[in-house]
């Protein structure tokens, strides 16, 4: 397993590059079919920069139905493990079932990225700290099936940060590094656009929980909304809500597009660590 931690106040935000095993994602040009196809996006990623890759089987965009244990094993395993042979970077893997995280990490993953926060199944925190991986802690309303029918809030941003440190409590509580638990305000999960828009602004805020923020906002709808784009042409938005969130605080940015990303951070940071 390769070693990693999280970045802590102060340090460059990481890059975190996707690669989706699942032809349901939304974004076509990120999909990979074959194990093939994984391996030579997972190369290309690491020269241009990427700190992370998170490997995703199951869609989780609006409306998206969820898969079986083992055709989601089926997808991640051959690519999780010939990775873990070969990448000099952490693997990041994004499920909420502990019995594909417990295959996965003894494959050689070593974060798990969970769209439920550790909330859906018990065994999930309890399945990480055994193998004294990192989780990625993701605030979701609902389900994907459901989250964008009429999602509502009384209190947008008390109620992610009572839920996100819920989450931080149980992935404490079952023995998981401090230093290995990352959040995520999950942009598009069950919010409007007025929502996401909101956790931008406020983005900050979410760095009273204590803990790294990674930031997912690549190419969503949000960003085709704003401008009236089809997905294939949100780059230049996705890097506008990239810097805006590391300026905010975010400690790393989930990307389909990791070299454009890579730079843009780097000018944001080299502005504001400008010491003269």
């Amino acid at each position: 397993m390769t070693p990693f931690r999280f970045p802590q106040p102060g340090e460059e935000a990481l890059v975190m590059g996707i690669i989706n095993l699942s032809p349901e994602s939304f974004y076509g040009a990120s999909r990979c079919g074959t194990l093939e196809q994984a391996l030579h996006v997972a190369e290309k990623m690491i020269e241009e920069g990427a700190d992370i890759l998170d490997i995703g089987a199951e869609s989780s965009r609006p409306g998206s139905a969820p898969l079986s244990e083992q055709e989601e094993l089926n997808r991640l395993l051959p690519i999780v493990i010939k990775l873990a042979e070969i990448i000099p970077i952490p693997i990041s893997v994004d499920t909420y079932k502990p019995a594909v995280a417990h295959e996965v990490l003894n494959a050689g993953a070593s974060i798990i990225n969970d769209i439920t926060g550790l909330q859906r199944f018990p065994d999930m925190a309890k399945t990480i700290a055994r193998f004294r991986a990192g989780v990625i802690l993701m605030h979701m309303q609902g389900s994907p099936e459901t989250m964008q029918d009429n999602p509502q809030y009384v209190d947008l941003l008390a109620e992610i940060s009572e839920f996100l440190n819920q989450s931080i409590t149980i992935a404490a509580t079952a023995g998981i590094d401090p230093d290995k638990i990352a959040i995520d305000p999950g942009i598009g999960f069950g919010k409007t656009d007025s929502h996401n828009l909101l956790i931008l602004k406020n983005l900050s805020r979410l760095k009273e929980l204590g803990k790294p923020v990674l930031l997912g906002i690549s190419r969503k709808s949000l960003i085709g909304n704003i401008l009236n784009v089809s997905v294939d042409e949100r780059l230049e938005g996705s890097l506008s809500a990239a810097v805006f969130g590391v300026i905010q605080g975010a400690s790393i940015i989930r990307t389909h597009d990791v070299q454009a990303t890579r730079r843009a951070i780097k000018v944001a940071e080299s502005i504001m660590n400008e010491k003269g």
